[in-house]
């Protein structure tokens, strides 16, 4: 076998060879020699002479190796797709006009021991595309641009709060206490200070901690953990953005949402129409606002509201598929009749308002509907892609509401939250007039690609071990 080097200069990337030679003409060859280096994807042979298809992170570009100066051709010929090659040449257009890079010198950087699909081909399992991502980025030109996409969504993201005088922090990971969200955690143990701690459903009550400690407008992108079941919709491990800005309510954070969103496909896409399920989404701000009340008559043809008995609340929920459990209060039976006949219907892009406190334990009271509170859901697609409310900062409250949810945690609901005694200190030295935000980061994304399944956007999704 060959040595393989340790390095390989390379001095131009593909995407550079294609941008400034996009225009030579039909059999010209340049004096300019450039290095590449990159994965050999398809490779073909006629007689003495060979051609192959070299790709890098930027690109493709033929290879064109004739017999009499390609150095070691049989050899070149040989090669495997997949492997590893640093090619050093001219560059030059085919008689067929193929920009090419003609094969001086050539070296093997690393051999592939295993079958490689061609481009032709590609991986047709599903699975296999999920387990073995290092393969699917180089084979499903999709994948690869997915995931481009992904990068710079955040990275714009990030700019995008920045400019309106947001600071980015990190909160713990291993919390002490699960809160933030309704979800069941994953739990583990530390040995040297042996207490079990929890890995954080959301990083919520320790940004708003940072709020009180004067941080105005703070935010955090970060992965959270709940402990449920996968589907297309739903992974275990997922990237949240919570952002927090003092002296602002739900209302400017609608606005803020709609306008993050609009600004990402614009400056990702060019358009705020997207595709998505075969059908058309205008993404354009302002978006629709409507309380939940109100889209549940709309899609159900019954008017009900928190007043309504509750015997007639139960009748529609049995009506629409809802599994009631004796629990259910009015806020509960009106969240369960909205999720099982209204949610999945809503496709423009929506602020859901006026959720029932019963299931919102961390929004203040709306300031004209006793019983519900100023929180909203952005509904597109029929999905949820963002939570967010007024924050609520009376500490007395707050203590009662962690108590009705430690009394269904007691009953056996794992999703209910606990009391958490430091957050309710820290609240006592006084939370200012809140705005906050929880962003799914891979359901925009899942927007903006167009993509169903939250696998195809994460890199390396929860699966099913393998048996090797």
């Amino acid at each position: 076998m060959t040595s393989i080097p340790y390095r390989y200069d390379r001095d131009h990337s593909v995407g550079q060879i294609v941008e400034a030679n996009s225009d030579l003409e039909p059999g010209t060859e340049t004096d300019q020699v450039v290095s590449i280096a990159g994965r050999l994807m398809l490779r073909r042979v006629q007689g003495k002479l060979a051609f192959g298809t070299l790709q890098d992170s930027s690109g493709r570009v033929q290879l064109f190796a004739p017999s009499k100066t390609t150095p070691d051709f049989d050899r070149f010929c040989a090669l495997n797709l997949g492997d590893w090659i640093g090619v050093k040449g001219i560059i030059m257009a085919t008689r067929r006009g193929e920009l090419s890079v003609r094969v001086d010198e050539w070296v093997v950087l690393a051999e592939t021991q295993r079958p490689f699909p061609d481009k032709w081909h590609g991986i047709s399992d599903v699975d296999t595309r999920y387990r073995q991502r290092y393969v699917d980025l180089w084979v499903t030109p999709e994948a690869r641009r997915t995931f481009l996409l992904r990068s710079k969504a955040v990275s714009l993201t990030r700019r995008f709060l920045e400019d309106r005088d947001f600071i980015e922090v990190e909160t713990p990971m291993l919390q002490p206490l699960p809160g933030g969200a309704l979800a069941k955690p994953f739990e583990t143990h530390h040995n040297a200070l042996d207490i079990d701690l929890y890995l954080r459903i959301a990083p919520e009550l320790y940004l708003k901690r940072l709020t009180i400690g004067g941080f105005e407008r703070v935010f955090e992108i970060g992965r959270v953990f709940r402990n449920e079941g996968v589907s297309t919709r739903h992974n275990p491990e997922f990237t949240m953005l919570e952002l927090y800005q003092a002296y602002a309510d739900f209302g400017d954070i609608m606005e803020l949402v709609e306008t993050l969103v609009e600004y990402l496909a614009r400056e990702l896409l060019g358009t705020t129409i997207v595709e998505f399920g075969g059908r058309e989404l205008d993404l354009a701000a302002p978006w629709r606002r409507a309380t939940l009340d109100e889209l549940i008559a709309q899609h159900t043809g019954e008017h009900v509201h928190l007043e309504t008995p509750i015997d007639e609340l139960r009748t529609l929920a049995e009506r629409v598929g809802v599994d009631i459990k004796a629990s259910y209060g009015p806020g509960k039976l009106l969240l369960e009749i909205y999720e099982a006949a209204v949610e999945a219907n809503v496709w423009e892009p929506t602020f859901v308002t006026d959720y029932p406190s019963e299931v919102s334990p961390l929004s203040r009271e709306h300031r004209d509907r006793p019983g519900y509170t100023e929180r909203f859901e952005a509904i597109v697609a029929g999905r949820e892609l963002c939570n967010a409310f007024s924050e609520l900062n009376d500490p007395t409250e707050q203590r009662s509401r962690f108590e009705d949810q430690a009394g269904l945690r007691d009953a056996g609901d794992e999703e209910a939250m606990v009391v958490d005694e430091d957050y309710l200190r820290a609240l006592d030295f006084g939370l200012p007039p809140t705005g906050g935000l929880g962003i799914g980061i891979d359901r925009l994304v899942m927007l903006l690609a167009g993509v169903e399944s939250i696998r195809d956007v994460v890199l390396f999704p929860t699966l099913r071990p393998e048996t090797f």
